[in-house]
Parts: C-alpha cells; structure tokens; sequence
C-alpha cells in the first residue's frame, strides 16, 4: 500500500495529477452546497486544498513538485483572467457611461475605502503588509487581486514567505467578505427605506434597457429631411427598423425622406427616445411590428465580408432589404447605432420580409456550427501578449520598484482589449461563451487548488493563533466600513434603490452570491445589470491596487 501513499502525497506526476484532481473535485462539490441558495461556489475548491494541505500535504518547501506546483498556479491564473477579460471587453467602454458613471464612481470609492483600512493596518504595524494584502482580497472575495499581490511579491526578499501568508489570511477573510455583504444590504432594506416610487423605480430600469417606440411625423420642418438626419437628432444611439406612409409599411432605410404623417418604429434609450418625440411630433396610435408582413430574425454574424464593418458601411436596407434594430455581444446587448463595428459571434436583431432577410442571412454568414469551434490560434497570441505586457516595468514617482501589470493584470488588459476589438490583425479573437466557461473555471480551479495545497501546511496553526481575532476584525472592517458608507450616501443622497444599491455593493465587492440575494430579495434581474456595469472597472482596480499595496510596502519605513 506504499505506492497509495505516495499518490496521495503527491510522488510523481501520477500523485501531483491525482491530488489536484481530488481537491478540485471536492471543492466544487463543497462549493456547491447552498444554504438558502447561496453557496461559496468555486472558492470550495480553496478551502478543500487548504484541508488537504493539512492532512496529507508534505510541507511546501521540500515538495520534489514544488515548481510544478506554482507554474499550474500561475498558468491557471493566465487562463481566469484571461477568460474574464474576454467575457467583459465588449462591455467594459459602455460601463462606464451615462447611468454606469455613477455607479462606478461609487465602486471606485469602495475600493479606495476598502485599500485604505488595509494600508492603515499594515503601515500601523497592526499586521503585516502580506496579512494586510491577503485580508483585502478575501475580505472582498477577490481571488484575481491575490493572485497580483502573491506575483508582485515574486523576487523580492522583504516579502520572502508572504505568498502563503496572503493566502492564509485570504481564506480567513473570505467568509466575512460573503456573510458580510448579505448582511448588510439585508440591514439596508429593512433599517434605511428609500422614499422612492415604484414607478420611479420602473423608470431607472428602463434606463438601463433598450427600448421601442412608434412615432408619427407632424413637425413640417421634418418634411424633406432625409431619416439619418432626423434620427441623428436623438443625441444617442436609436434604430430604426419599419416606416409607414399610406398605410404600407416598409424596411426604414436613413437614405428615405420624410413626409407628413410618416409613421416611424424606432428603437433605444427611453431618454434619447423621448427627445426624438419632441423632435418629430407624438407617439404614433398605430404600432407597426402588428401591421404589415416584415418579420424579425435572430442572425449571427460569421461571414468574413461582415467582420469589423459597420452597420452603416455594410447597409443591409440598400443591399438586402433589411435593417439590424439590435446587437448582442458576450451578453450585452445594446442598440444597433450606424457607427457600430460588426464583430465575429454577434448576435443581430434582423427586420424584413422573408426575401430580404434570407439575404441578409446569406450576407451575415449565420453559419451557427462554426460559432461552437474556438480558435486557438489568438487564444494563445492572446495570452503571450498580456505575458509580455505584465513584464513592462512602469517607474512610477515614489515607489521603490517598478509596477508592472503582472500575470494578472497583463492578459486581463490585453483580453479587454482585443475582445472590445474582435480583431487581432488577420485573427478574430470570438470565443464562444461555453468555451470562455470552460477556460474561466478551469484556470480558477487550478489556482485555487495550488494555493490551498502551499498555504495548508500552516493555515491550521495561524487559524489557532491570537493574531488570527486581529485578522478577522480587520476583514470585517474591510468588508462592512466601506459598503456602509458608500451604501448610506447612495441611499440617502442618491436616492438610489434596493436593485441598484445591491447591485452596485455585490459587483464593487465582485461577490456572487451577494448578487444572488440582492436578486432574489428584489425579485427580479435589475441588480444584474448594476453588477455588470460595475465589475469590469472594478476588477481591473482590484488587481492594480493589490500589486500597487505590495510594491508601496515595500518601500522605506514599510
């Protein structure tokens, strides 16, 4: 029975392979287990290896597999950031605009606030900047931001042993991070009530989402004016898919003028929407997707012709007959504006009859089959490109060492990147959504695995500890201070509701399953879309500020 033990230690490839195999599949099923549907997820896989670890580990720094340890560590992080970054590219620009300004602004205080409680902690002498770092993550379940503080810590010797010490303090500070959250935006709801309608609340979400409208046409300085330019005054993105005269209703094209009583169906942003009524006359009494035999479609953009074109420069009205009303993107969807860039895997909301959008199929390729191959070729261009960019050292004035992005940072902005572009010169960089799950997953559970299996040897005694009360209070004042603040001014100033306000907490705090209970408190999808207007930017902020606290600390007098 020898030869089981030295599996279940690790000898060997064979025991390396088999050992990340258990803890990864024990930690998905421990994270798996809910508890009135909120459960820890992937982070099980953490907590799994950190029990292994202490079990059945040998001690990290005599493992023959130690190296091999850390490059699956490593590597698994290349592919979760990576991941992440091509899922939130399309959308990360269009975040930050108009409603998601606000709310990410208020992200961004929750992160200064959050960091700022950590520097006070580890420049007090309270803990150790490595302890503070690790607490600053967990306590704000942000596993991306361990990863950037354990990389910056890489080859500098004041910080020799302070990769596990941060895990350690990031599996102590992970629980707070999730109960914490929930807590409060519970407290939220029923101790500070916003006096806000629910028909204002019915407003903002419509906001958030596209919208349609038919329009008639009475204003006599509209007539002879081309629809481009009447469209163009709404000051935002509108489509516009049928127009009516004499009672036919036809594909709208921009190049079509304007007469009195045209009836146009148009498609946006109920502000910008509201501005074109006021431009064209009144809300039509006809609505015109109920008249006529023009049909929608779903198409999917895979033909080469359309890659990186725009709209307007593709001109489905005067080649097809049809017109592009919408387009989806890594989930995003948003209005199809004549300046938008057509990438590879969109999704295209199609209006015409049934000649005109088989056309429009046969230009848009709407090949379904070729959507579910990922291509490995700018996966792994990709990849070697963040690479590089994590390794540029930027001096910055007053930092002892240059920052640099790291294997965090670098194949984050570089996916952002090139999935907000579609293109890497003659590659498109699409990656199907399973694809990007599967990549997503399986990085994270390979650094979760690696950095339980180091940290468990010694996670046991820093838990039994008195410093480990020291850490736990720091995680909740990390946690709770921040959210309290920033969630109060929100509230009480802003004015903002239950949806946004859990939103906005759960995606500045990048916690799932506080998102989960804002939704299922508010009974509907609204805080999604808070979350998803605030995660990018807070993301990226989580990773820079994390490898930024290490590299400060490392300075004089740290």
């Amino acid at each position: 029975m020898d030869w089981v033990l030295a599996l279940a230690h690790g000898q060997g490839i064979a025991g390396l392979i088999l050992v990340l195999a258990v803890v990864i599949a024990g930690g998905l099923m421990l994270g798996a287990i809910a508890v009135r549907g909120i459960g820890i997820g992937v982070s099980g896989v953490l907590f799994a290896g950190l029990l292994y670890g202490h079990l059945a580990w040998r001690g990290a720094g005599d493992h023959p597999h130690l190296h091999s340890l850390e490059f699956l560590r490593d590597f698994g992080l290349v592919l979760f950031v990576y991941a992440i970054g091509m899922q939130l590219g399309p959308g990360f620009l269009g975040s930050i605009r108009s409603h998601g300004l606000t709310v990410n602004l208020l992200a961004v205080a929750v992160v200064a606030l959050g960091t700022g409680i950590a520097a006070i902690a580890a420049w007090s002498g309270l803990v150790p900047s490595a302890i503070a770092v690790g607490l600053l993550s967990g306590a704000v379940t942000n596993t991306p931001g361990l990863a950037a503080a354990q990389q910056a810590m890489v080859g500098q010797p004041a910080m020799a042993g302070g990769g596990d010490a941060a895990a350690i303090s990031y599996a102590i500070a992970y629980p707070c991070g999730v109960i914490g959250v929930i807590l409060c935006l519970a407290l939220f709801r029923s101790l500070v009530p916003v006096a806000k309608t629910e028909a204002v609340a019915a407003s903002s979400a419509d906001e958030e989402s596209a919208t349609d409208l038919d329009l008639s046409v009475r204003n006599p300085g509209l007539v002879g004016q081309t629809l481009g330019k009447v469209i163009a005054l709404a000051g935002g993105p509108v489509a516009v898919s049928r127009l009516m005269r004499g009672g036919t209703v036809v594909v709208a094209n921009h190049d079509q003028v304007l007469a009195m009583g045209d009836v146009i169906h148009v498609v946006g942003h109920k502000a910008d929407l509201e501005r074109l009524r006021l431009i064209v006359g009144e809300v039509a009494q006809v609505h015109l997707k109920d008249i006529g035999s023009l049909d929608v479609r779903r198409l999917r953009v895979t033909s080469p012709a359309a890659f990186n074109r725009t709209i307007a420069e593709l001109d489905l009205p005067g080649h097809c007959g049809a017109t592009i009303t919408r387009v989806s993107r890594a989930g995003i969807e948003f209005v199809a504006g004549p300046g938008i860039h057509l990438h590879y895997g969109d999704a295209v909301v199609v209006v015409g009859d049934a000649t005109a959008l088989h056309r429009a199929e046969t230009a848009l390729g709407n090949e379904l089959q070729r959507l579910e191959h990922p291509r490995l070729t700018p996966i792994f261009v990709g990849i070697a490109l963040g690479v590089f960019a994590g390794s540029i050292p930027i001096a910055l004035p007053g930092l002892p060492a240059p920052v640099k992005l790291g294997l965090a940072g670098g194949p984050l902005l570089i996916a952002l990147v090139l999935s907000w572009h579609g293109r890497l010169g003659p590659l498109n960089t699409y990656l199907p959504p399973a694809a990007n799950l599967m990549l997503r997953e399986i990085g994270i559970a390979l650094f979760l695995a690696c950095v339980g299996l180091k940290a468990g040897g010694s996670f046991a005694d820093a838990l039994a500890s008195g410093s480990s009360q020291v850490w736990l209070a720091l995680a909740v004042a990390i946690t709770v201070v921040p959210i309290v603040l920033v969630g109060l001014f929100a509230r009480l100033v802003l004015r903002q509701d239950d949806a946004v306000l859990g939103g906005l907490l759960a995606g500045s705090m990048t916690d799932p399953p506080a998102l989960a209970f804002a939704q299922a408190a508010t009974g509907n999808d609204r805080p999604a879309v808070t979350y998803a207007a605030v995660y990018p930017l807070t993301m990226l902020l989580r990773v820079v500020a994390a490898q930024t606290f290490v590299l400060v600390s490392l300075g004089p007098g740290s």
